[in-house]
């Protein structure tokens, strides 16, 4: 079998290049601050571990401010020890300050790498769910039973008709006389025609034999 031909990446090799000589300045800056054996060669992992850590929290998106603090934190790191190890610091006598922060450097990697890998992530993004399949499983046939027809009501015999109403009671000519005069006298002192229930009390008659008068009278 023919072995498939390595395709070399000049960004991937510029990168190794680079991490390389910034290994280097860091390792050579700890060993001038007094961190000596394998704490020299510790250095320069923790700073590119953070940096490592940095970028991931930057690509996946989530508070993308820790990820910007930190990278920049690390980026200061690499950055400054390769401008301190060019001839612009004495590495035979290196300052105090120089020393205490090359010192308290494993502490601040340590928080910052922390809270990259094990922050919380965004709260407000809900896991999507993928929507199911509609069911291709056909319903089943509803079942039909016997159903008994039910049963005719029985007839209701015929109501009987209504009794009807009774004729009304004859009115005596006499009586309709002195109830046309007691609407005469009504009309004259009142202005108005008199009605059933005052010609009823006025005449002392059942209210039937009232309406009949009345009837009459107009």
């Amino acid at each position: 079998m023919r072995a498939l031909p390595v395709r070399v990446d000049a960004v991937l090799v510029q990168a190794v290049i680079a991490a390389a000589l910034s290994f280097a300045h860091l390792h050579d800056l700890a060993l001038a601050a007094g961190q000596d054996g394998w704490k020299a060669w510790a250095y320069p992992v923790s700073v590119d571990l953070l940096l490592v850590a940095a970028w991931r929290r930057l690509r996946s998106g989530e508070s993308k401010t820790a990820g910007w603090c930190w990278f920049l934190v690390a980026l200061t790191a690499s950055l400054g020890a390769n401008v301190a190890t060019a001839g612009l610091l004495d590495l035979e006598n290196v300052p105090a300050w120089l020393r205490i922060l090359v010192a308290g450097w494993p502490a601040v990697a340590f928080l910052g790498g922390t809270l990259l890998a094990h922050g919380a992530t965004n709260p407000g993004t809900d896991p999507v769910t993928a929507p199911e399949p509609p069911s291709t499983a056909q319903a089943p046939e509803p079942i039909t039973a016997d159903v008994e027809q039910p049963m005719a009501a029985p007839e209701l015999p015929a109501t009987a008709p209504e009794s009807a109403s009774p004729p009304p009671p004859s009115v005596p000519p006499a009586l309709v006389t002195l109830a046309r005069k007691v609407a005469d006298e009504h009309r004259a002192r009142t202005g108005t025609d008199i009605d059933t229930s005052t010609l009823r009390a006025r005449l002392g008659v059942p209210m039937p034999l009232a309406e009949a008068i009345t009837t009459q009278l107009t």
